[in-house]
């Protein structure tokens, strides 16, 4: 499973990169690079020291099943949390993500404090690092928990194949973000925030159902059989949702 593993882990770490290179690429551009990359620098030091103390000692010291029932539970949580806000987005009823909106307010915020771009500013240091630390914290949780969960490579190798599918995510976005010097809104975010509302959704039921020591038919090859249950509601939700928000529509215009 450790393809799954590097996969999910890619597509979950992409959303959380792409939010946080909007704000470095704001605070480099209305201020200055140096303050911006010295910030997310230090954020992704920070990181790297939270992912080897804390995903090395609950490997080796907290009981599997626990783990996969606790981390199951959460990794539901935040699943249907993301399936919640895509489902709401694609039936219409909520505003979709708008990477470029967010970066355009940044930005005009920062403008308006009129700070001196000349010298490293600590203000914008703090905002870089503020910003990759959030949702690195996120990249981390998502490592660590996709990571010590896996069972076909186990531990350390767990976390291994999930911080690849985190640094590939990484690098590609900063790689792009590079080429472009612009908000990334040619990616998917919303499509992509959806897929990793299925994939957490199906992980975390796999994963606590297993924490309560019961086998699954076909074992990990039935995780794709959940993905595709997952889907089939959300799709039926979205119908709903837009043939109810329609009849509701057309009653308000009779009335009106």
């Amino acid at each position: 499973m450790a393809w799954a593993v590097t996969i999910a882990a890619f597509l979950a770490s992409a959303v959380e990169f792409v939010e946080a290179f909007t704000i470095v690429l704001v605070v480099g551009i209305t201020i200055n690079w140096r303050s911006a990359m010295i910030g997310a620098l230090a954020a992704a030091v920070t990181l790297a020291v939270i992912v080897a103390i804390f995903g090395t000692a609950i490997v080796r010291y907290v009981p599997i099943d626990i783990l996969r029932l606790v981390v199951g539970f959460i990794l539901i949580l935040f699943g249907l949390k993301w399936l919640k806000k895509a489902i709401l987005r694609y039936s219409g009823l909520k505003a979709l993500h708008d990477e470029e909106a967010i970066f355009e307010e940044n930005m005009a915020a920062m403008k308006a404090r009129g700070e001196d771009i000349s010298q490293i500013q600590p203000t914008a240091v703090a905002l870089s690092y503020k910003s990759v630390l959030l949702e690195g914290l996120e990249v981390a949780f998502i490592v660590i928990t996709f990571g010590s969960n896996s069972t076909s490579t186990g531990g350390i190798g767990g976390i291994a194949s999930a911080a690849i599918g985190a640094i590939i995510a990484g690098i590609l976005v900063i790689l792009l973000g590079a080429l472009v010097r612009a908000p990334l809104t040619r990616v998917p975010e919303n499509t992509l925030k959806f897929v990793v509302g299925i994939m957490l959704t199906s992980f975390g039921t796999f994963w606590m159902v297993e924490g309560f020591n019961v086998s699954w038919p076909f074992a990990d090859a039935f995780i794709p059989i959940l993905a595709a249950i997952y889907l089939l509601a959300s799709f039926a939700f979205v119908m709903w949702l837009r043939s109810r928000s329609s009849v509701v529509a057309k009653s308000k215009s009779i009335a009106g």
